[in-house]
């Protein structure tokens, strides 16, 4: 059985429910993973995703922000959820389908100052990254486990639109791509989107609100992902990845667009 997955950062799952039926039907995703879905778990609009197909759901919500949530075709299982928020704020959620662990996760931004003793959402967004790193480095390798969302990192010099420049700006400062690389390195994680496209290829997920046509300003990051453990790099279909940048240009889209990866389960 395949199993196409897509992670997407909605901002507002209620205001932009159409889109995702649409998105949902277009791409023929059987699980959807969904971050700043912007709403407590009671106002979450399960009957819509009954009615595309996706009756199984898990959701984290918060009021006003942040929020997560797993939709899927196939029947969920529980999973111990990685729970690293020091604020307790709703950024992860997880179920285990077909057999396999995934670990939706929106980490935070971390504002506008690339210093920890300055700015507190700064060390918030450290300590989250300290945190799940130390988690995943204790974990058995073999296990099929998928990690994905919005993790507000863009790693490479080409996964960003000027690398000298966003070196200075939060989501591609050196303290953070070295703090992305580690955890990746601890859990030995694989890089589904980038692996599908090398390098030097330049890769984007997110463009800015402020750009009034965002692939004329052609200014945008890769901060969401989807990475397999060793166990479950194998059942990645070879170059299925895909970012769907069309989405973007739809009408009040997110900033972000969603990206999907088959699996062979």
């Amino acid at each position: 059985m395949t199993l196409r997955l897509a992670t997407w950062n909605i901002n507002s799952v209620r205001l932009r429910i159409d889109q995702v039926a649409r998105f949902v039907s277009e791409a023929g995703i059987d699980v959807l993973c969904l971050q700043e879905i912007k709403c407590l778990e009671d106002q979450f609009p399960r009957n819509a995703f009954i009615d595309m197909g996706m009756p199984h759901m898990k959701i984290a919500g918060q009021k006003g922000w942040h929020g997560v949530a797993i939709a899927s075709r196939l029947p969920i299982e529980a999973s111990d959820t990685f729970q690293v928020c020091k604020l307790g704020h709703a950024r992860c959620v997880s179920a285990r389908i077909a057999g396999v662990d995934i670990q939706n996760f929106y980490i935070p931004a971390g504002g506008d100052v690339p210093d920890r003793e300055l700015n507190p959402k700064f060390d918030h967004k450290m300590d989250f990254y300290e945190q799940l790193t130390s988690m995943v480095s204790g974990l058995d390798r073999s296990q099929k486990l998928l990690l994905c969302g919005d993790f507000n990192i863009a790693p490479s010099e080409f996964d960003v639109w000027n690398h000298r420049f966003m070196s200075k700006v939060v989501s591609h400062t050196p303290i953070e791509v070295d703090t992305l690389n580690r955890m990746q390195a601890a859990g030995g994680f694989h890089d589904v989107v980038r692996a599908a496209f090398p390098e030097p290829q330049k890769l984007a997920s997110w463009w800015s609100y402020r750009a009034q046509d965002f692939r004329k300003s052609n200014r945008g990051l890769r901060l969401d992902h989807i990475w397999t453990s060793e166990g479950l790099t194998p059942a990645v279909v070879p170059n299925s990845a895909v970012i769907h940048e069309p989405v973007r240009a739809w009408d009040q889209p997110s900033d972000h667009c969603p990206i999907t990866v088959d699996l062979d389960v």
